[in-house]
Parts: C-alpha cells; structure tokens; sequence
C-alpha cells in the first residue's frame, strides 16, 4: 500500500512539474531570447492576444503593418503563448519564397528554446511530407510553416490552437 501511495504522489508531482515546465516558451523566449526591445505597440497587441486566447470565443484579428514593422515576433510570440498552452500553431504564407523566409526567420529566433518547427510546402519531399504528417498527428511538431499545402486533406494536427495567415497585398 505504501508503495502505491509513493507512485501516486510522484505521479502527480511529476503531472504538476510537467505542467508549469511545458508552460515557460513566451516568458523564456521574452526574457531571454528576445533580440530587441518590443514596441509599446507590440507589447499591446500581444497582451490583447494572450486576452483573447484566455477567453472561451474564437479569436479572428487582423495585424495590419508595413513591411518589417514586427508582425512576425507578434505572431511568433503568439504562437508560443498557444504552445504554453498545449496547442499547436502554423502559420500560412502566400509564397514558398515568403514560407521559407518565415521558416529560417522563426527557427532561428527560436532555436534555443527546443521548438519543433518544420515547412510544408508544395514541393516538400514525399518522405519529410510522411514525417510532419506523423509528428502533427502525435503532436510533437510545435509550428507548421508553409503555404497552402497546409490545407491538404493529409494535413492532421493533434492540437491546432493558432492559425495565422500572412498575405501580401
């Protein structure tokens, strides 16, 4: 009996551990990763969105800005807030070109933070279509870039908590 007590109690020690760990990407990301100092705008917006995605309604928002105004870290720091909170993310850009920029741009932002980010796109080999495919359904792909080959029928997420569309106009 005391032996399954101690299994139970570092069970949900282990669960609770767990928990608070899986839930560090944005506050890490923010204090330590951060390459530059966010904008008071920035700042807003992101408040608005962790908001918004606390809350039980869906959240539609358009982020309007010139090129190079911080879109992407707004979207990147988004995409970590659903993460701590045990969703998936992709974002879906009109373009390889801009899918693959998004890609290099996030996964080097990220990289110290152990994020699975990976791009599909249309011409993504048939053998890494397999494996992102396998790691959406199981969960352990964090970020899907790409175009729209994100919408193939084949594409399953466990979790998807955040979509985010870039278009260029």
């Amino acid at each position: 009996m005391k032996y399954i007590f101690e299994f139970i109690l570092a069970t949900i020690i282990i669960f609770f551990v767990w928990n608070i760990l899986k839930r560090l990407f944005f506050n890490a990301f923010y204090k330590n990763h951060l390459p530059f100092e966010l904008t008071n705008a920035q700042k807003r917006v992101i408040k608005e969105i962790r908001i918004d995605m606390g809350s039980n309604a869906q959240m539609n928002r358009l982020l309007q800005g010139d090129v190079g105004s911080g879109k992407t870290i707004v979207a990147l720091m988004s995409m970590l807030i659903a993460l701590d909170n045990g969703f998936q993310s992709c974002l879906m850009a009109p373009t390889e070109i801009l899918a693959n920029q998004h890609f290099n741009g996030l996964s080097e932002l990220a990289k110290d933070l152990n994020i699975n980010i990976k791009t599909l796109t249309g011409s993504t080999k048939i053998a890494n279509r397999k494996i992102i495919h396998e790691e959406l359904e199981n969960g352990s792909l964090h970020i899907l870039i790409g175009t729209h080959a994100l919408l193939e029928d084949k594409v399953k997420f466990q979790n998807l908590g955040l979509a985010v569309i870039d278009e260029q106009h």
